[in-house]
């Protein structure tokens, strides 16, 4: 005979509410033996090295074993059907997270988050199998269900891992491929299954179960990691095509982009590509901004292993990778993020501050310690674990202001009573910061819109630490100059000219983005005034104006093509108006081929790149002729070659157009012309090398007399 539980103790197990099955379950000294316990639901007997224990009714089988049966004790099963299974007890482990571990996530400073958090299969007392832990530290008690228990975790509560909030059990033979959840135990009693805010992988929506993973990947962008610090950023090339994978080529996986999208960046000289966000999401049409799973590329396109060729791929073409990266909000699906162990766990507490008034989404609690280590270290296991070379940063005003999309009443001050959420500053420096100082190469990109002082600064001189920063200023101020017809742009010449104002208060990047060309904005193409020969000139002169602009730019899917309709994330680009049987395909080609060689000429034109960031890299020649709808600027290289930019915004040829420029050369020749007949224009050009001739202007001694095309944009450069 031997004690049973108490009816207490019984309850709380059977319910999952105990916080230490450990200590009623498995193997524990005892008078006469070892006492061993099992909780088998559904099991109808079960045996230990051949004594069969004891049935105290729920599942529960114990009995006490005598000293010579010490030894191996994997439980004998024969459940209610007749079969028969043996295997390790779960309860016989001891915690397979390690001291260590369980102090940096108490410190909320554990950097390689996901390899304490999570479902890991590792080998653990010489035993294979899975150890799921998970953070829910209001939880009353947490169970694991999966395709290894029937979905039913009565028999597989957790234990608590002291005051850490951390959640922890080894299930023996638990392999990558299992599908699993969290039967959580909320305080009230009440129980919730959620999907694992640390896995690694997840069930294709809409299924919602997190997938046991584990990578067997080999990397083969040896070279490219070794080499991508060598540069910095800002006094380096940087072209950005933007894309939404599943739409892109709509019904390919990640082989499958793979093959096909390195060499279609690679030929038209994008440096780079931005992923909208690849992280799992249910909803495809939040386009991958309201996430689920954090540490999980999307399985719409294949395992996350596939997506890991995808980026080797990329860096063996010489491509470099940035994506979106989405710490502003997250979605209320109930089996995620949310109230996660009954309590505000992820969000914040104030409803007033965990409401994101804008997208029906919850903010996250920057403040507290755990919720900024989940954010900041998957900002580092993105750029370790899958090689990722930049994060734009999503949405960053709305984490920066307390009052966000608030009217009076609906948010509260801080402490020193202002508007800024100084709890979001803090973790995005300590996000830059961490990224910049674990992942050389890797650049940060923050989507802000605001004039917060600083977004590019380091952190230790009081900055947020963003390697650039969106410009948006210029990219609305520019396309409202566009979108107005000729005639009326004298007008609005200032919106072409403010950006250099300012130009250098921060590192900027020039995006004409995804939120350019959806919900009514029309596509690129379609903002421009005129007929469609005017669109496309407009459109040709507008893109080689922003490939001269200082600043780095980023062109979304569709418009390097020049496509009419806005972008549908279920059709993704008009791929067929390049199809030779178009009548228009050689418009749209023309205008291919012309971003094709902007990107080209870019890359090897040292003065559009190398002084982005100095003040004197740029010098307007011709700022104020408002009425003639022209711009003319030179920009320079480290060792002082020029290049002259020359807008022509009107519908009119500009004869003996004289500009003054600096006497560096007898001759200058021109490098690029939009009106040039390869890209769908007329054909007009200043015959070159066009001399220079001794008359000053715009505070040169020398000058060059242009003929402009209408709608152009034309570069040159000193020839010898």
């Amino acid at each position: 005979m031997h004690a049973t539980l108490s009816g207490a103790e019984r309850a709380r197990l059977l319910a999952g509410e105990h916080h230490d099955p450990h200590a009623l379950l498995g193997a524990h000294p005892a008078p006469g033996g070892t006492l061993v316990r099992v909780l088998r639901p559904l099991a109808r007997r079960v045996a230990v090295r051949g004594t069969e224990l004891t049935p105290e009714g729920d599942g529960l089988f114990s009995a006490i074993l005598p000293p010579e049966q010490a030894g191996d004790r994997c439980p004998v099963v024969t459940w209610s059907d007749g079969s028969r299974s043996r295997g390790h007890d779960p309860y016989r482990f001891l915690p397979a997270l390690g001291d260590v571990d369980l102090h940096l996530l108490a410190e909320g400073r554990h950097e390689r988050l996901w390899e304490a958090l999570g479902a890991r299969p590792m080998t653990h007392q010489g035993v294979a199998g899975t150890r799921f832990t998970v953070w829910a530290p209001n939880a009353r008690g947490v169970r694991v269900v999966g395709d290894f228990n029937g979905w039913d975790g009565t028999g597989f509560p957790m234990r608590s891992l002291g005051s850490t909030g951390v959640w922890e059990l080894f299930v023996p033979g638990v392999a990558a491929g299992t599908r699993y959840k969290y039967d959580i135990c909320r305080a009230d009693g009440t129980h919730a299954l959620h999907a694992d805010p640390l896995a690694l992988a997840a069930e294709c929506p809409p299924a919602t179960a997190s997938v046991v993973h584990h990578s067997t990947y080999e990397w083969g962008d040896a070279e490219w990691m070794a080499r991508r610090a060598e540069r910095p950023p800002h006094a380096a090339p940087m072209s950005v095509y933007e894309l939404h994978l599943p739409s892109w080529r709509p019904g390919l996986g990640y082989r499958q982009l793979a093959e096909e999208l390195p060499p279609y960046i690679r030929d038209l000289g994008f440096t780079h590509v931005e992923l909208m966000p690849p992280a799992e999401h249910p909803f495809g049409g939040s386009w991958g901004y309201q996430i689920t799973g954090y540490y999980a590329p999307t399985a719409r396109l294949g395992p996350p292993d596939d997506f890991k060729y995808l980026v080797d791929a990329l860096h063996r073409a010489g491509i470099g990778v940035l994506m979106d990266w989405v710490p502003a909000h997250f979605p209320k699906d109930e089996w995620a993020l949310i109230r996660f162990d009954g309590t505000p766990c992820y969000e914040h507490p104030d409803p007033r501050r965990a409401e994101h008034p804008d997208w029906g989404t919850l903010e996250f609690d920057y403040g507290r310690p755990e919720v900024r280590n989940f954010l900041v270290a998957n900002a580092v296991f993105w750029c370790e674990e899958y090689h990722i070379d930049g994060l734009r940063v999503d949405a960053v005003a709305s984490m920066l202001y307390l009052d966000y999309s608030r009217a009076e009443g609906q948010w509260t001050p801080n402490a020193d009573g202002g508007r800024e959420n100084w709890d979001a500053v803090a973790f995005l420096q300590e996000m830059n910061a961490t990224v910049y100082r674990r992942c050389p190469g890797v650049v940060t990109v923050a989507e802000e819109s605001t004039a917060w002082d600083g977004v590019t600064r380091a952190t230790d001189h009081g900055g947020l630490g963003f390697g650039f920063k969106w410009n948006m200023g210029w990219m609305h101020d520019s396309l409202t100059y566009m979108s107005k017809e000729p005639v009326h742009r004298g007008w609005h010449h200032g919106d072409m000219t403010f950006s250099m104002v300012y130009a250098y208060s921060e590192n900027y990047l020039l995006p004409i983005s995804h939120d350019e060309v959806v919900h009514g904005k029309r596509a690129l193409v379609s903002k421009m005034p005129g007929d469609w020969w005017q669109q496309r000139a407009n459109l040709r002169a507008y893109l080689a104006f922003m490939w001269s602009h200082p600043g780095k730019q980023l062109l979304f899917m569709g418009q390097e093509f020049a496509q009419g309709a806005e972008w549908s994330e279920t059709d993704g680009p008009q791929w067929w108006v390049l199809d030779p049987t178009y009548a228009a395909a050689g418009d749209h080609a023309g205008v291919q081929r012309l971003v094709r060689h902007l990107n080209t000429r870019y890359r090897a034109t040292p003065a559009l790149w190398e002084r982005d960031t100095e003040p004197s890299g740029f010098s307007w020649v011709e700022a104020d002729a408002a009425t003639d709808n022209v711009l003319a600027f030179l920009r320079f290289a480290a060792n002082g070659t020029p290049l002259l930019a020359v807008s022509n915004f009107s519908p009119v040829v500009r004869h003996a157009y004289r500009l003054g420029v600096p006497p560096v050369a007898k001759r200058w020749r021109e490098a690029l012309n939009t009106d040039a007949t390869e890209y769908g224009g007329s054909g007009i050009t200043t015959p070159t090398p066009v001399r220079t001739t001794p008359t000053p202007s715009h505070g040169h001694p020398t000058s060059l007399p242009l003929t402009l095309p209408p709608l152009t944009t034309v570069w040159l450069r000193p020839t010898t």
